[in-house]
């Protein structure tokens, strides 16, 4: 009787002892598909508009996934939409609420000087089910609102495959 109290005791015990941490983690990432979805989603959204734009999908780790430029887009729209989406992505935050945020004379208007960040409309996270897969940067449209519209058209067509 006394050797089976011990052995509760010790279980119980252990049950509420803290638990040693695990030495490593999962995470979901974007599949290539998907990110494609979204980018072509964008794309279009922006030609129905009239505009000729880049746009950038980055994975959770800011590395460009997917890539596609409209025929007349500019040669500078090809940087500018991977960094709004690394921008969004490593701030999970829009770049449009960036920009605001960012303006001399803010608190935040140093970030501004970090290389690859850009604070203007057009980059967006990518999340769903409490995870963040990525972001979308959007190059070309006639001004940050447009281009982050063309953003959203794109998270929109992806939304219910991320969400779990």
């Amino acid at each position: 009787m006394r050797k089976l109290s011990l052995l509760l005791f010790s279980l119980c015990g252990l049950a509420g002892a803290p638990q040693a941490q695990e030495g490593s983690f999962q995470t979901k990432s974007l599949t290539p598909e998907t990110a494609l979805i979204a980018a072509q989603a964008a794309l279009e959204h922006c030609r129905k508009q009239g505009y000729q734009v880049a746009v950038a999908i980055v994975d959770r780790a800011g590395l460009t996934q997917v890539f596609l430029r409209d025929r007349f887009a500019g040669p500078h729209t090809v940087e500018v939409a991977v960094n709004k989406a690394w921008t969004a992505l490593s701030f999970r935050t829009s770049t449009l609420a960036l920009a605001g945020e960012t303006q001399p004379g803010k608190p935040m208007s140093g970030l501004r000087s970090l290389p690859r960040m850009l604070a203007a409309g057009g980059g967006l996270t990518i999340e769903g089910g409490g995870s963040i897969f990525g972001g979308i940067g959007i190059s070309g449209a006639p001004g940050g609102e447009a281009d982050q519209a063309c953003a959203q058209a794109g998270l929109n067509a992806i939304v219910e495959s991320l969400e779990f």
